[in-house]
């Protein structure tokens, strides 16, 4: 598939993968890092470099190459659906699922799972169709799916412009004074570890994670938390909560060792407006049992269920 545009005057300057992956936001940066490398993009029929600067009125193309993840093959899988109609469908994915196929996970994903009883939206990443926004490997929790392309850019048009409120419960090492609290700080990949995410005030992006104390339980040295991100960094809410030092129970990245057998990390909460009906919908899921057992351990009592009161 080829694309061409035809740079903007007021592109003049920008960075060529910054403004590439704007115009592609299916398209994760270091995605259009690669194909920029790999020849697949030419400013004015010439190979670039990713941080080459942009001249208005330039011919920009790039060249799709067939992706070996195009066929994704349906799996009968016992999918926990929230709600689905024509145009969505939103699921409780279990701690422990991969979103969508990727290399080392081609199959087994809850992409292959949706599949196999249902179309998805064809815009997009082929090799994750009508994904918009995605949980952590070890995170539960409620996730949305396009089924037709208008849902597709209507959806991430919403969380492009961070109207979705995502609402997250997260037990942390520590006892918080405070009732609530903001975290402000850019994040990066890190410098010494690739696969992981570091607040970087130099090089990072910028990310905002509010958070409001649900319980605390000073005997085991704990604290359970609602929390709200508003920007959708890879692995925000971990790095935030270890940055401000009350990383996440069960967290084997960015956390401290403990006797949790899973990242006690759960999308609890999603609300954004409906891609066809313009309705505004509030979708919840209950955590998993062995969330739910060990903070009943950690509380001593039965934890709750219903979460957090604010949207």
């Amino acid at each position: 598939m080829a694309h061409v545009w035809t740079v903007p005057s007021e592109a003049d300057g920008a960075r060529l993968d910054r403004w590439l992956a704007d115009q592609l936001p299916e398209l994760s940066r270091s995605r259009v890092q690669t194909l920029i490398q790999q020849g697949h993009v030419k400013l004015d029929d010439r190979p670039a470099k990713p941080s080459v600067k942009l001249p208005g009125g330039a011919r920009l193309t790039l060249e799709l190459p067939p992706d070996p993840l195009r066929e994704i093959d349906p799996e009968p899988m016992d999918l926990d659906v929230v709600h689905e109609d024509d145009h969505i469908v939103v699921v409780n994915k279990p701690s422990g699922w991969v979103v969508h196929p990727a290399p080392g996970h081609e199959r087994g994903t809850l992409v292959n799972g949706l599949l196999h009883d249902r179309q998805l939206a064809s815009s997009g990443d082929p090799s994750r169709p009508g994904v918009v926004h995605r949980l952590d490997k070890a995170t539960s929790g409620v996730l949305v799916v396009a089924k037709t392309d208008r849902a597709y850019t209507s959806l991430l048009a919403q969380f492009k412009a961070r109207t979705v409120r995502k609402t997250y419960l997260a037990l942390v090492h520590g006892v918080l004074e405070e009732t609530e609290g903001r975290i402000e700080a850019p994040i990066g990949r890190h410098r010494r570890h690739p696969q992981e995410q570091t607040v970087r005030s130099v090089g990072g992006k910028d990310a905002l994670t509010d958070f409001e104390v649900l319980a605390r339980f000073p005997d085991m040295d704990r604290t359970l938390l609602a929390v709200y991100p508003y920007t959708g960094r890879t692995h925000q809410i971990r790095v935030h909560l270890q940055a401000i030092e009350h990383p996440i129970v069960g967290d084997a990245v960015y956390g401290l060792e403990d006797d949790a057998d899973a990242l006690m990390l759960h999308a609890w909460g999603l609300e954004l407006d409906h891609p066809d009906s313009g309705e505004r919908m509030r979708f919840t899921a209950a955590p998993p049992p062995r969330f739910r057992t060990y903070v009943d351990g950690v509380a001593g009592r039965r934890s709750p269920s219903s979460g957090p009161e604010r949207s």
